[in-house]
């Protein structure tokens, strides 16, 4: 049995955030864990202004077998991207798809300076050339089980392990 203390971790990952982000760079989180972990970010960095939501939906290379999510998973950066340093956060990096669609969206709305990745945690299984700069946690996983962040009311992280059918 898999046991990740995703708190512990979160700790490890405001570190590293911290040292990745250059003067007046700012956090996306890739929605849903990502946006959490980046809205978290944001205040426990006491960051100025807000963080950014990258949704993947629009540009995942399995969107006509998915299609569209809830309208709660829509792209929101406050801010202008052109020429912006940009910590990507997301909660899990798997095979890469994500992230390479969160690239393809953010890119929609303009050309960054920088985009660095930072993830609670890697599980390998790459499928395409995506790494993190900053990793929490780097585990195996067997690719028939899925690996989500959840947040608790009180905000709190947990992992939750389920099996792929």
């Amino acid at each position: 049995m898999l046991n990740l203390d995703a708190e512990s971790l979160y700790a490890d990952l405001r570190k590293g955030v911290r040292a990745l982000m250059p003067e007046g760079a700012v956090l996306v989180g890739v929605w849903s864990g990502g946006a959490w972990l980046a809205e978290r970010l944001q205040n426990d960095l006491h960051l100025p202004g807000t963080h950014g939501v990258i949704s993947s939906t629009l540009h995942r290379d399995d969107f006509g077998s998915r299609g569209l999510s809830s309208a709660t998973d829509a792209t929101s950066l406050p801010f202008a991207v052109d020429g912006q340093h940009i910590v990507l956060v997301d909660d899990v990096l798997f095979t890469g798809r994500t992230i390479r669609a969160a690239v393809n969206e953010l890119y929609d709305f303009g050309r960054p300076a920088s985009v660095a990745l930072a993830v609670l945690v890697d599980r390998g299984g790459r499928e395409l050339p995506i790494a993190a700069a900053y990793a929490a946690a780097t585990i195996e996983l067997p690719s028939n089980q899925r690996l989500s962040l959840a947040r608790d009311p009180g905000g709190l992280f947990t992992f939750e392990v389920e099996a792929l059918t």
